[in-house]
């Protein structure tokens, strides 16, 4: 082993986006109307609801689907989307919590060398654009 491949490297997550769906038509003015923390913005569609714990951001369509942002882990992620659901179920929506999924999980870390993002990316193409 040589000395560079003892460097441990600190990986923080710092965004798990989810998605879920409800199995129900949501009506969004009523959301918007009678929900807590809530922007509705109706020319294209949506609700953004927010919530304090776990701090996620839902962004919800009259589908059914909802995409949840900003947690820090996967069961902080379903957590809040079940939290979600709760609040849908509350305000009189027939919500089945199903189809959860992690989309996406974003991280960073502090490399121990540089990066020279042209070179690299020319150098390892097409995996890097």
């Amino acid at each position: 082993m040589d000395a560079e491949s003892d460097v441990a490297l600190d990986i923080l997550i710092t965004n798990v986006v989810c998605v879920f769906r409800t199995r129900c038509h949501l009506n969004l003015r009523k959301i918007a109307l009678e929900g807590a923390n809530v922007i509705y913005k109706r020319e294209v569609g949506k609700v953004l609801m927010k919530l304090r714990k776990p701090r996620i951001t839902a962004t919800i369509w009259s589908s059914g689907k909802i995409i949840c942002t900003g947690a820090t882990s996967e069961e902080e992620a379903k957590f809040g989307a079940r939290r979600l659901a709760r609040c849908l179920q509350k305000l009189g929506f027939l919500v089945k919590f199903t189809e959860f999924k992690v989309v996406n999980v974003l991280a960073v870390c502090t490399m121990p060398f540089e990066i020279r993002l042209p070179e690299f990316t020319k150098n390892n193409r097409p995996n890097a654009r």
